[in-house]
């Protein structure tokens, strides 16, 4: 697109706004930039800016605000793609704004910030005025709410009034009742009194009443543990009795079991002279090994899955590992986001590769850790650990997609780990052949050292 220079003296460059931009105006402005922003490419835009270039409009006029309204106030060139981009977009607006007369319809912020970007001569005017015409709305609409304010307190203030003359009245009503409900509490507290007597008197005689109810119940209890005792005594006849009878019932049956023992002792020694003199040999065939069945054959990666231990166990990685040409392959910040998110990203690859150089030492397996490249704002300067090799994604490819092309990349029948919580992955590189394995399996493998 071509550009062209600043304007003249005369076409309101040369003018200078003796006073803060006012808030309203401000706020387009920024807006005006923010929609403008994206159209522009990294180049374009002031060494200030370009960090905000990817941010979405919302976000990049809530963070870059007052950086935007900078750029925009010193850098003419830079004010002036941003006023390219506004002709493109509102070309009534700025067509009424460069022949002089803004639209009488127009919202006076829209033509003050338009005004303020393009300069147009007698720019400073517009955005005074477009001030002055904010603050006359603010003061009115306060006046208006304090008048609404004023009318709501003076009806409170009425309602307060009623409320209290009702309250009033109420309450001597109250009282009028409390001194009746007095002195019939009065009457009822004498009439309660002579109950109290007569209740006195009536529980004198109860007491006599239960001293010889109580004298009464102490003889039946002394005749019933008498009872007692004598059922006790018999108890005792009758246990003795029983275990005599049962003593009796032992003895005999111990005559059965010795006759029983000596006829199968007397079975056994015949059965072995006949093995002696038939000479039988020891049984060399079992019944199961006659059934038709396949017998296992080498382990897989799907097989070590379907032993006797716990999905997350890390002993189920170390077999994996210990297959015959084991590649592991690691979603390196998948890994690292579970284990230690809040370190930054550098410390987070660095600790990860430094475990995994531990592990390929011990397991001597082959071992890839992958990350995502997307966000690198410039090539990362790592020196990979020995044993370990280290990718990043290139820019349009995530590492989830290299994750799926290692795999796919591997001869059909060698064992590949993917380790990745990501279940997207973890089902791409199962149905590729792969054994995926959760990160949080690895990080319990890699804390054990």
């Amino acid at each position: 697109m071509a550009e062209t220079t600043g304007g003249g003296p005369g076409d309101g460059a040369a003018e200078v706004l003796d006073r803060p931009l006012p808030d309203g105006v401000r706020r387009r402005v920024v807006q005006i930039v923010s929609d403008g922003f994206g159209s522009l490419t990294v180049g374009e835009l002031p060494a200030q800016l370009r960090q905000y270039a990817r941010f979405a409009p919302n976000r990049r006029a809530k963070f870059a605000g007052n950086a935007m309204a900078a750029a925009l106030e010193t850098d003419p060139l830079f004010r002036q793609r941003i006023g390219e981009k506004l002709r493109e977009t509102q070309p009534e607006l700025t067509g009424a704004l460069d022949s002089g007369s803004p639209p009488p319809a127009a919202d006076p912020l829209d033509v003050a910030a338009a005004a303020y970007v393009l300069r147009p001569p007698g720019w400073v005017k517009l955005v005074t005025a477009a001030g002055e015409e904010a603050q006359r709305a603010d003061a009115e609409r306060v006046d208006e709410e304090n008048r609404a304010e004023l009318e709501r307190l003076r009806a409170e203030l009425a309602r307060a009034r009623e409320h209290t003359k009702a309250e009033t009245e109420r309450l001597r009503t109250e009282l009028e009742s409390a001194k009746k409900e007095a002195e019939s509490l009065h009457r009822k507290l004498r009439a309660a009194l002579s109950d109290v007597k007569r209740g006195e008197a009536a529980l004198r005689k109860a007491h006599g009443e239960i001293e010889a109810v109580r004298a009464e119940g102490h003889a039946q209890v002394s005749a019933a543990e008498s009872e007692t005792r004598r059922l006790k005594s018999r108890l005792g006849e009758t246990e003795a009795a029983l275990e005599a009878a049962r003593r009796a019932a032992r003895e005999g049956r111990s005559v059965e079991d010795m006759r029983v023992r000596l006829l199968l002792d007397t079975l056994l020694d015949a059965t072995q002279g006949l093995r002696r003199e038939l000479a039988l040999p020891p049984v060399s065939v079992r019944p199961a090994e006659t059934v038709d069945a396949v017998e296992p054959g080498r382990m897989t990666p799907k097989d070590i899955a379907a032993r006797a231990l716990s999905e997350n166990d890390p002993q189920v990685l170390d077999q994996l590992l210990a297959l015959p040409q084991a590649h592991l392959v690691v979603d390196g910040y998948n890994v690292t986001k579970t284990g230690y998110p809040q370190m930054p990203l550098e410390k987070q690859r660095l600790r990860l590769l430094g475990q995994l150089s531990q592990l390929a030492a011990q397991s001597g397996a082959e071992v890839t850790c992958v990350f995502d490249g997307a966000e690198l704002a410039a090539p990362v300067l790592l020196a990979p650990p020995r044993g370990v090799r280290v990718l990043f994604s290139k820019p349009g490819v995530t590492a989830d997609e290299l994750i799926r092309q290692l795999v796919r990349a591997e001869p059909p029948g060698r064992p590949v780990i993917v380790a990745s919580t990501d279940r997207e992955v973890a089902d791409g590189v199962a149905r590729a052949g792969a054994r995926p394995v959760a990160s949080a399996m690895l990080l319990k493998r890699l804390s054990r050292g």
